[in-house]
């Protein structure tokens, strides 16, 4: 059995048709594919693939093949990959993480900076909570983070943006008649609140 045999069965089965597979994915001749196919279930001991009206389907013993077959491909090409890696001179990295749901506004502008300003430094991206990204600048885990201020951290800090900070309450709570931006007893004020981009001093 061949890593091809492997390739050719999850086209077939991903494609649905011997026919498109092998003209419109793998560029071969259909009878050679159904050749392919043939040896790999000799080498299996079990039928695989039907053919039927609605094209082609997975026998009993072709869904159980279909995991183990996509997994043995996948660690392949990870073990491809990994070899490439080995084999080029290690690269800089740079650890950036992000508020967890403004991940959507500032990664690509940072990117974008990062792929013109630093071609040859490896990004490594994560989100987290704002406190959570503080802990990890403090620790060494990030270099870079975009966030809110957290006391308690030595932290260097640069306004990248700022966001509106809003109260929400129930229509019917005695607050709503005031005039807005008067908020008492423990509300904050309505403003604005600082998103930051933080580093380690």
């Amino acid at each position: 059995m061949e890593l091809r045999h492997l390739r050719y069965f999850v086209a077939v089965v991903e494609e649905g048709s011997f026919t498109t597979a092998a003209e419109g994915r793998l560029h071969t001749s259909q009878p050679s594919l159904s050749r392919q196919i043939r040896d790999l279930e000799y080498e299996v001991g079990a039928e695989l693939l039907s053919r039927s009206v609605h094209g082609v389907e997975l026998t009993a013993s072709g869904k159980a093949f279909l995991d183990h077959a996509r997994l043995a491909l996948m660690q392949v090409d990870a073990a491809v990959e990994a070899a490439r890696r080995a084999a080029q001179p290690a690269r800089k990295t740079l650890a950036i993480g992000f508020q967890t749901g403004h991940e959507m506004n500032w990664l690509a502008p940072a990117m974008h900076v990062l792929r013109d300003e630093l071609p040859n430094i490896e990004v490594t991206v994560s989100s987290d909570y704002s406190p959570d990204l503080a802990e990890a600048l403090a620790r060494g885990r990030l270099d870079l983070a975009f966030m809110r201020v957290e006391p308690g951290y030595d932290l260097g800090y640069h306004v990248v943006d700022r966001e509106p900070l809003i109260v929400l309450m129930p229509s019917d709570h005695r607050l709503t008649a005031r005039q807005a931006g008067v908020i008492e007893k423990g509300f904050a004020r309505s403003g604005q609140l600082d998103a930051m981009g933080a580093a380690r001093q």
